[in-house]
């Protein structure tokens, strides 16, 4: 991609767990947006009470990939079946390296026959864009980078989601019809303010609605008569604040670390990669410190996936993944943070004497990949790896995977939060001492709500 790769830069850069440690880099920002539309506790409310539209138009990576070969391909680099996905279908698409390990997820649309497109973060587009170049495949691919990384104001496609109680009264004003009851990442076509949109059954926070998207020329036509058509259902825009913070209802872990840093296996795609790929970049924050760092690497068990991983067809980590089948896992988890103890967290910051990381509202993550410690008895059970706030719970909660000793639900653990030795260099962290937060071990997703959708919808989704 580059003349300098990221195999040289890191080759370069000494110990790996204090590079990304210490990058110079926050979270993921959302631009495109205002930070709130009105304020980010009634933009909460709404996704679990009325309807909301996310604007998701501008903080994703696009990836167009076509031709005979892409269906094939797209099998290969995947741990998902393949076996009756067709047009107008989705799949949450999770590729892992030779060695099992997870690289990240995106949403793979299958737009029609011999066309998809995959929507998310850089570390899955680039994988992909790899092997469409360097392997022996009949594809084309065509990026579509994400707002931050461009400068010509426009990108191929908008993309809005309708969440909520309410969404579906939405989509039928919006388009004058009553919406098909379209299953669980299934897809359809409609017409609102005269354009055709493309429809994605899906759901944030667990909450009924529908993905829409198309031509970034009609984006203001929809867009217009989406917030119009929402008025009379309650319908709030949601801000960049609140958007990062609606995964800790729904327990989907946006920031799998890409695990490609290290691995003899993985070397001509580090040479591939640029030193301003989005691993090189990569921010890691928090309490775990691991020795090397493989220790932040994940399974696809340990985020969730298992279900997903199929061994019905042949793809990149197979054998890896046979052998760690049978386990022992970690499970996915939510942390429910002790009142009390995030109060006197928070008070600290209202004194001249030590205080803790401070706990931002409602996103409390401070670095593009999070890492804390969760301990049981003094001894660390896991990590966390997301963290905030949800005015509709009113609690603090974490997403965490944690070893099946502590993964039951009302087990009780302690988060260690904050970095040791008062902090690393990243502009987002300040001078702290690190402290235990108590926790109660709960289910993932948190709110019930969220649960039996999700539910369902695996349960409706034979693909």
């Amino acid at each position: 991609m580059g003349a300098s790769s990221l195999e040289s830069f890191l080759a370069a850069s000494g110990d790996l767990v204090e590079l990304v440690r210490n990058q110079q880099v926050g979270p993921n920002v959302y631009p495109g947006v205002p930070a709130e539309y009105s304020n980010w506790r009634s933009e909460q409310w709404a996704w679990y009470n009325t309807a909301v539209l996310y604007n998701q138009s501008y903080h994703m990576v696009d990836l167009a990939v076509k031709g005979p070969d892409a269906f094939k391909m797209l099998e290969y680099l995947g741990v998902n079946t393949f076996k009756n996905f067709q047009p107008e279908r989705a799949k949450q698409f999770v590729p892992v390296t030779p060695y099992g390990h997870v690289i990240g997820d995106v949403i793979l649309f299958y737009l029609e026959d011999q066309s998809f497109n995959l929507v998310g973060r850089a570390p899955v587009i680039e994988w992909v864009e790899f092997h469409a170049v360097t392997g022996n495949w009949d594809v084309t691919v065509e990026r579509d980078e994400r707002w931050a990384m461009r400068t010509d104001g426009k990108r191929n496609t908008y993309r809005f989601q309708v969440q909520g109680p309410n969404a579906m009264k939405v989509i039928e004003k919006a388009t004058g019809s009553t919406p098909p009851d379209l299953k669980f990442f299934h897809m359809t076509r409609l017409t609102i303010a005269g354009k055709e949109v493309r429809a994605l059954r899906h759901g944030m926070a667990g909450q009924p609605g529908w993905e829409l998207f198309g031509p970034w020329e009609d984006y203001g036509a929809v867009h217009s008569a989406l917030v119009e058509a929402g008025k009379d259902f309650g319908m709030a825009l949601v801000g960049g604040r609140a958007y990062s913070s609606n995964t800790l209802e729904s327990a989907w872990i946006p920031s799998p670390f890409p695990a490609v840093y290290t691995g003899d296996e993985l070397k001509p795609y580090r040479e591939w990669l640029s030193e301003n790929s989005y691993e090189a970049k990569a921010s890691v924050g928090g309490s775990y410190v691991p020795e090397s760092i493989e220790g932040y690497y994940a399974t696809p068990w340990d985020l969730g996936y298992g279900p997903f991983v199929k061994f019905d067809h042949d793809f990149i980590g197979r054998a890896a993944l046979e052998k760690m089948a049978a386990g022992p896992h970690r499970r996915k988890v939510t942390l429910a943070l002790d009142n009390a103890d995030v109060m006197r967290v928070q008070s600290s910051a209202l004194s001249k004497g030590d205080r803790a990381k401070f706990m931002e509202y409602p996103s409390a993550v401070y670095s593009m990949h999070p890492f804390d410690q969760v301990l049981m008895d003094g001894k660390m059970v896991g990590v966390s790896t997301w963290i905030g706030y949800t005015s509709n719970e009113g609690k603090f909660l974490a997403l965490a995977m944690l070893d099946e000793s502590a993964a039951e639900p009302g087990t009780e653990v302690t988060l260690l939060w904050g970095e040791p030795n008062g902090g690393t260099t990243k502009p987002t962290v300040e001078r702290h001492v690190q402290t235990e937060i108590k926790a109660l071990v709960a289910p993932a997703p948190y709110s019930e709500v969220a649960r039996d959708a999700y539910a369902d919808g695996w349960r409706n989704k034979k693909d």
